[in-house]
């Protein structure tokens, strides 16, 4: 997959809510249990249970959405050994829970720190020109409406899943489809996987393009072997609905400047003459 890393396009004011959703993220991700140490493989199953009852409180389960209501037995945090062996404990919740408000709770937690650093990088890439574009107020709620489509886009189609769906995957990709409908020209310097990584500079419709069809792709489950564990289909969603809202703003949009081309290749303008001489050709 392209990894994209920087874009030649210029914000005309600071990205303050960009940076202060790429904070909030790595600020919840380090405060759920368990998450801070999954890169050095720290665990067990204490630590899994517990994590596995914050997942049932504050993600967003398909089942939950679809039907308003809590399952009546759900994680409790702890770790028993039951006849089948060792597992989480499950009781009665012990919380109220509101389904729809669990859909905001989920866009910032993640399932490791490859889901963090990923979502998060292309946030950062791309987020601030659609949030020069919109305004601070309406890319914060463009943010959030294209997080609720995604996940409600899957929990439609999923209706009877009981796995929580976590991660900002669906609000990004919402962004991506804004930045694509509004900047497709816009240069982006990404690392192209051919034996190693290569930087490349492609326009950005070549980066996204390619980007939504891998994720159309896998949400039919073609080319991966567990589709059940990333809602692909979710983050197609987000990204149709990040085009859509985009298409007003296109006509009134600036194009991203010109990158600067190599010296090499191109052909010398003549200079002004200079005084008492002849320019060239006369």
């Amino acid at each position: 997959m392209v990894i994209p890393v920087h874009d030649v396009n210029p914000a005309r004011r600071i990205p303050w809510v960009t940076y202060a959703l790429i904070a909030a993220n790595f600020v919840v991700f380090l405060r759920t249990p368990g998450m801070a140490g999954s890169l050095a493989g720290e665990g067990g199953l204490a630590q899994a249970c517990r994590l596995e009852a914050f997942l049932g409180q504050w993600a967003a389960v398909p089942r939950e959405l679809v039907h308003g209501r809590l399952p009546e037995l759900v994680p409790t945090g702890q770790a028993a050994v039951g006849p089948s062996g060792p597992g989480c404990l499950l009781g009665p919740p012990g919380y109220d829970k509101s389904p729809p408000l669990s859909v905001l709770t989920a866009m910032f937690l993640h399932g490791g720190w490859l889901h963090l650093l990923g979502n998060m990088l292309f946030l950062w890439v791309f987020g601030d020109n659609v949030e020069d574009r919109l305004g601070r107020v309406r890319y914060l709620l463009f943010y959030g409406l294209c997080g609720y489509a995604a996940t409600y886009g899957f929990a439609l189609v999923d209706a009877g899943s009981g796995t929580p769906m976590i991660g900002a995957s669906g609000a990004v990709a919402g962004v991506l489809g804004a930045y694509l409908v509004l900047y497709p020209r816009a240069r982006v310097w990404a690392l192209v996987p051919f034996l190693i990584l290569l930087p490349l500079r492609l326009p950005a419709w070549t980066v996204l393009g390619l980007w939504f069809v891998l994720q159309a792709v896998y949400s039919y489950g073609a080319g991966v072997s567990h589709t059940g564990t990333v809602a692909y289909l979710a983050h197609v969603v987000g990204f149709v609905v990040g085009m859509a809202c985009a298409v007003p703003l296109r006509r009134n949009t600036p194009p991203p400047p010109e990158p600067p081309r190599p010296p090499w290749g191109r052909r010398a303008r003549p200079g002004p003459a200079r005084p008492g001489r002849p320019r060239p050709g006369r």
